[in-house]
């Protein structure tokens, strides 16, 4: 079984690894077989299982429910569970929140937010509880920014995210995510943190692991599909395209050839 201390060590010798929410078990059962590296059960559940238009509604026992169905079906990968929306607003929402879903079978906890986490993730941390930060296009608080769109444009705005980070990473968060920010910012941080593995999505190429949707990667979106995202599904045929997908990734994550350039935010700081 992949742990923390496999991702740090990835990190240390250069090797990218490959994420995927996933949420049932048969799903990552098919995952523990492609040997992605790492499972994140999101609260993008909230729209991609639950039909809802934002990952808001998400509850704390959905994601508990979600993440015991992942971790009967897979054995090899490390497994985050994502804090929904106003189940960490408090310390102790935090610890009851992380409970539940450390109980039910994750190996982490995700929150979103910055440098006003860093509180949270000291006390977790102190309690045993491993914690990413996401950062960056943090959807959760969607209404706040006006839409889901690129965020850290100017160097004004990515020293903020950059001080963000240096306030959790302080504090003991384990890994960084990072969405929906230039490519540049996501080299820049990764490269700030020698011990932390950073995972991006939509963050370019240079982040230590990389994280899709798994509906994404599919093409089982319909409607408008993120800039960021690649369909892995076309490429495949026959009985066993799923699976060939996931492994797919996987490689591409592996070998740098996903994110390309035209999955990624180019823009100057």
């Amino acid at each position: 079984m992949v742990s923390l201390s496999d991702l740090r060590r990835f990190k240390a010798d250069g090797r990218k690894f490959s994420c995927l929410t996933c949420y049932d078990a048969s799903m990552a059962k098919a995952m523990e077989i492609a040997e992605v590296d790492s499972i994140l059960i999101g609260d993008s559940l909230g729209m991609s299982i639950q039909g809802r238009d934002s990952t808001l509604p998400v509850t704390v026992a959905d994601m508990a429910y979600h993440t015991a169905a992942v971790r009967r079906g897979n054995q090899h990968a490390f497994i985050m569970t994502d804090l929904p929306f106003m189940s960490y607003a408090t310390l102790n929402d935090a610890l009851q929140s992380s409970k539940t879903v450390m109980q039910a079978g994750a190996q982490m906890v995700k929150m979103e937010g910055g440098a006003w986490l860093a509180e949270t993730v000291q006390v977790l941390t102190r309690n045993g509880i491993p914690v990413c930060v996401h950062l960056g296009l943090t959807p959760q608080s969607v209404h706040v920014f006006g839409g889901y769109k690129l965020q850290a444009r100017t160097r004004e705005a990515a020293d903020q995210l950059i001080a963000d980070c240096k306030a959790v990473v302080e504090a003991g968060a384990a890994l960084l995510l990072l969405e929906c920010v230039p490519a540049q910012l996501g080299q820049e941080i990764t490269e700030l943190f020698p011990q932390i593995p950073v995972i991006g999505i939509g963050a370019g190429a240079a982040t230590d692991g990389q994280v899709l949707v798994v509906q994404d990667m599919l093409g089982l979106t319909f409607g408008h599909t993120a800039k960021f995202v690649r369909n892995f599904m076309q490429e495949q045929s026959g009985a066993t395209a799923i699976l060939d997908a996931f492994k797919a990734y996987h490689a591409a994550v592996l070998d740098g050839s996903f994110p390309a350039p035209e999955q990624t935010f180019q823009v100057e700081l």
